[in-house]
């Protein structure tokens, strides 16, 4: 059928698609470009959550624990409703799922910037004033002791929306989840219905490519924002005291969020528009109309969509056992697992460890793992397909290929271990002793008081209070500049603000160099194992062996990935906060311990995935020499057949 066959048919609905062809509703290349935005600000948010998580943590006082189950709590809503997803396919108007998923994207952006609008002010205890109600930051004779301020701000502070903080960030990670569902394997399918097969692969990649990039912008949106102090909106730039190196410092970490809700609200308007079929791309560039029935529907349809929803509910289990049993998809997929549960821990958690480990800013950490990590994971990822396409492996090859990857993974990871910083010496807390504070006994240090100083003497302390300290010097401005008369320092008894922070500071580039390549290494495996799983199940089963491959991905790896790390995080924590009576975030850890639970974790999943790949060399050798020795038995039996009937022949010659 030709373009002129459309324009003198008196069908409407046949005239429809001619008429929308002249709008840009109607291009599939329109469609990629308005999904390849669309997945850019949903993959942003993404990755600003996990660049935010630990400013999170310190404002609102959440252990890491407690950080991971909220970084992994999208992946519940998106892990119940991505069933429905195998059996919706076309039956739906799919642009407008997609638009209404984002809608619902951009809805969950703002909820999560609700406990900043409807909380407090951040609160920390003043590092510069000497009277009033922050007097109790020096030490204060017994005669003059006054109660401590912390404990007069709990009732104010901890007002409802304090107490409902977590819950509400949840409801938001949630949603953030469920609109998720729609958008990819929608968006995927859509373009594979209506693109050309020549351009298919091509509108795929910039899509693959996209979403490997979105993660990446978070983590870099996330450096810029945690430079802003978080109350930016509702305090005087004189009035914040505090700086990035400080260890109360808290970013603007809420407006990531308002920023990718009005990027999300703006991609979601286009998908209102889009038709429910379009004009498909054919091989010479000229457009045929995709045949639809009498209610939008394309009349090739997928034969699992045709049956009811109890039935393929019913089938579902069926065909994941039965996709399961093959050793191959098994191996592969539960090696995927290992390297998704470290992708998720790391993804988490390493901003946090670099600013601990080596005691830099959380902007600059952020930009390390979205400036250094990603970008190499991404051209990993993009090299370990033009590897396998230039050498044309086949399965077994895909296999060693991935076992070399992780090989070589494991090797790049294991000195990682034992690069770092020693824990600094923290008076009363590292190394314990009692005896250090008894020289500020008589202070009457609120339990709470945080605000660390560096003695002269190089001795950390948790307060000026802690360090009794007595006096402040100001300088020519009446600028605060220093402590003195710090009757628990040694020297010179003085003590400046902030941390005394770590001594090797420099082995920061060495680490995310090798952190870096220990990324770009590990993800030559991912293309190949794609590969693999796609050339090993039926063709009738790909569909639900990709699907069933992504629920075990968030089930076994992105659900309790960070709750582990977490959890494992929370075990080196030296120092725990308190407000109000009750336990908040980490103020102090070992850092030997942090780095050896770390990255010791991040070494077993490593070898892991290895020991998965290794076993999965192993079985394609054993099943292929089973297979030539069938063929050889076969031809054996077969020449011995023709020799057979030779010799009757000659026989009866005879």
């Amino acid at each position: 059928m030709g373009a002129k066959d459309l324009h003198v048919t008196s069908d409407p609905a046949g005239s429809r698609p001619s008429a929308q062809r002249r709008t840009p509703f109607n291009s599939v290349k329109f469609f990629v470009l308005c999904h390849s935005l669309l997945q850019l600000s949903q993959l942003l948010v993404s990755g600003y959550m996990k660049s935010s998580i630990s400013t999170i943590e310190r404002r609102y006082g959440f252990s890491s624990q407690k950080s991971g189950v909220l970084a992994a709590f999208n992946e519940v809503g998106n892990t119940v409703l991505i069933v429905f997803v195998s059996f919706l396919g076309s039956r739906v108007h799919r642009p407008r799922f997609i638009g209404g998923g984002a809608l619902l994207a951009g809805v969950a952006s703002l909820l999560m910037t609700l406990p900043h609008f409807l909380g407090e002010e951040y609160r920390y205890t003043d590092q510069s004033s000497s009277s009033g109600e922050n007097s109790s930051a020096l030490c204060q004779s017994e005669g003059s002791l006054t109660t401590p301020s912390s404990n007069q701000s709990c009732s104010p502070q901890e007002g409802p929306a304090q107490l409902e903080v977590f819950p509400l960030l949840l409801l938001g990670q949630l949603l953030l989840g469920v609109a998720a569902v729609p958008i990819q394997p929608f968006g995927i399918s859509f373009i594979d219905d209506h693109a050309s097969r020549k351009n298919s692969p091509l509108y795929l990649g910039i899509l693959l490519a996209v979403t490997s990039i979105g993660p990446a912008v978070g983590f870099v949106t996330g450096s810029f924002m945690l430079r802003l102090y978080v109350d930016v909106d509702k305090v005087s730039s004189d009035q914040i005291k505090l700086t990035h190196q400080d260890l109360r410092w808290v970013g603007a970490w809420w407006l990531g969020f308002l920023v990718a809700s009005g990027l999300l609200f703006l991609t979601a308007l286009p998908y209102l528009f889009f038709p429910r079929s379009m004009t498909r791309e054919s091989e010479d560039d000229e457009d045929d109309v995709v045949e639809s029935g009498p209610d939008g529907k394309q009349q090739q349809t997928d034969p699992v969509q045709e049956v009811s929803l109890l039935r393929f509910l019913k089938s579902f289990p069926c065909i994941a056992l039965r996709t399961l049993r093959s050793p191959v998809y098994l191996l592969v997929v539960l090696a995927q697992v290992n390297l998704a549960a470290l992708l998720s821990g790391l993804a988490t958690f390493m901003a946090k460890f670099i600013e601990r480990q080596f005691s830099q800013t959380v902007s600059l950490s952020t930009m390390m793992i979205g400036g250094v990590c990603i970008p190499l994971a991404v051209l990993g990822t993009v090299l370990g397909g033009v590897l396998m396409r230039r050498l044309n492996l086949s399965v077994s090859g895909a296999a060693k290929l991935c076992t070399a990857a992780i090989l070589l993974c494991s090797l790049s990871s294991t000195p990682l271990l034992f690069i770092g910083c020693p824990t600094q010496r923290i008076s009363g807390v590292f190394p314990p002793s009692s005896d250090a504070l008894l020289c500020s006994a008589g202070c009457g240090c609120p339990q709470e008081a945080f605000n660390p100083v560096c003695g002269s003497d190089g001795v950390e302390f948790r307060s000026p209070c802690h360090a009794g300290c007595i006096a402040i010097e100001t300088g020519s401005n009446n600028n605060f500049t220093n402590y003195t008369g710090c009757r628990c320092v040694g020297g010179l008894g003085s003590a400046s603000p902030g941390t005394c922070g770590s001594s090797c500071s420099g082995l920061l580039l060495p680490f995310v160099a090798l952190l870096g390549l220990t990324s770009f290494v590990a993800s030559f495996s991912q293309t190949p194992s794609y590969m693999m799983i796609l050339r090993t199940v039926p063709t009738e089963d790909k569909s639900f062996a990709v699907g069933v491959q992504f629920m075990l991905f968030r089930v076994l790896a992105f659900m309790p990935g960070p709750v582990l790390y977490g959890s494992v995080i929370d075990t080196t924590c030296i120092l725990w906060g308190e407000k109000c009576g009750q336990r908040t975030s980490c103020q102090y850890y070992n850092l030997d311990h942090f780095r050896q639970r770390f990255l010791g974790l991040q070494v077993v999943f490593v070898c892991g995935g290895l020991l998965c790949f290794l076993l999965t060399v192993v079985f394609l050798r054993r099943r292929a020499g089973l297979q030539e020795a069938a063929a050889a038995k076969g031809s054996y039996e077969l020449v011995s057949a023709s020799s057979k009937e030779t010799e009757q022949v000659e026989e009866k010659k005879e």
